[in-house]
């Protein structure tokens, strides 16, 4: 069976995918260097949780303490292993970060990358599946967000990382055969998910009581999706790439629904059977009004058809939060 490389792979989502994959009968080599952007146990868990799933299935998973831009360690793994195909996760991840600190944004999202690239220009096999964001979309004013719309007004260093990572990627494909597809996630949650972002977070100040911060009037929306669906649209890119060729394209991966903020935020309340303390403060430098996918090309190609609506998943969320207390 396949081997498949994946970088970032300790994160939510990383992990998440990894024991998917070994369930499907591959093996997998992650590269993760524990970054401290939030608890390095929640990331040591996460690995856990994927090494006992391979020992179960007496499947094959390497993990590698390292770091993307060791462009010396990267090229010694591709050079070591005979890899079928890269998924790259690993990034700083965080609009608002990124404008306080924006040259370690382009060190790693962008320098980063340019290491996998060289990597793979270099190999036999050379598919890749690089995680973008639904960030480089801006304030887009088409309705939904399309993979055709032009996407060269970014808001924030992460948005202009992601977008630049897109253009990398389109021209070592045009110069060198790597065959690429570019995720553009929108907003995912499910268990595992990060501490800081906004469902886990809101999660824990409900059930602690305490007031939950709401920058902006509450209308802002997301177009959030459930972590099960991502990982299949990540994985059906996967399996589309190890049986083509000549192949460079873009995806939204969502659910097509956006959610208001106000919303989100009953919604959890409602699960949780609470009533939230809203603290309304004014809107952040970077967030963007709306998220909102058309899913009809990843539909179209990869057969993407998310299941999960967004109640499920947050009863399912806090089911997760609830037992891993």
């Amino acid at each position: 069976m396949s081997l498949i490389f994946t970088t970032g792979g300790a994160g939510f989502i990383g992990s998440s995918t990894e024991e998917k994959l070994l369930t499907l009968g591959y093996d997998v080599i992650t590269i993760d260097n524990l970054d401290s952007y939030y608890d390095i146990k929640l990331k040591e868990a996460n690995l856990k949780k994927v090494q006992d799933k391979a020992d179960k299935l007496g499947r094959k998973f390497t993990f590698i303490r390292g770091d993307i831009r060791d462009k010396d360690l990267i090229t010694k793994i591709y050079q070591e292993n005979d890899i079928d195909a890269t998924i790259a996760w690993a990034a700083l991840a965080g609009v608002r970060p990124s404008i306080t600190d924006p040259q370690s944004y382009v060190d790693v999202n962008i320098g980063g990358l340019m290491n996998i690239l060289e990597a793979l220009r270099n190999s036999a096999k050379r598919k890749l599946v690089f995680i973008s964001s639904s960030s480089v979309y801006g304030n887009n004013k088409n309705i939904p967000f399309k993979e055709s719309d032009i996407v060269d007004r970014p808001i924030s260093p992460y948005a202009a990382t992601k977008k630049s990572g897109e253009l990398l990627c389109h021209t070592y494909h045009h110069l060198f055969d790597i065959d690429v597809h570019c995720l553009r996630y929108f907003t995912v949650y499910g268990p595992r998910q990060r501490p800081d972002l906004a469902i886990n977070k809101f999660t824990r100040l409900m059930l602690e009581g305490e007031k939950i911060p709401m920058f902006g009037d509450g209308e802002t929306a997301r177009d959030y999706t459930y972590i099960d669906d991502i990982v299949d649209g990540t994985i059906r890119s996967m399996e589309y790439l190890l049986s083509h060729d000549k192949v460079y394209d873009i995806f939204n991966l969502g659910s097509d629904h956006p959610i208001k903020l106000i919303e989100m935020i009953q919604t959890i309340a409602d699960v949780l059977k609470v009533e939230p303390k809203i603290e309304r403060l004014p809107m952040q430098a970077g967030d963007v009004d709306l998220t909102y996918s058309d899913i009809s090309h990843a539909k179209e190609v990869l057969g993407y058809d998310p299941k999960t609506s967004f109640k499920e998943g947050i009863e399912r969320f806090v089911a997760w939060y609830k037992q891993d207390e």
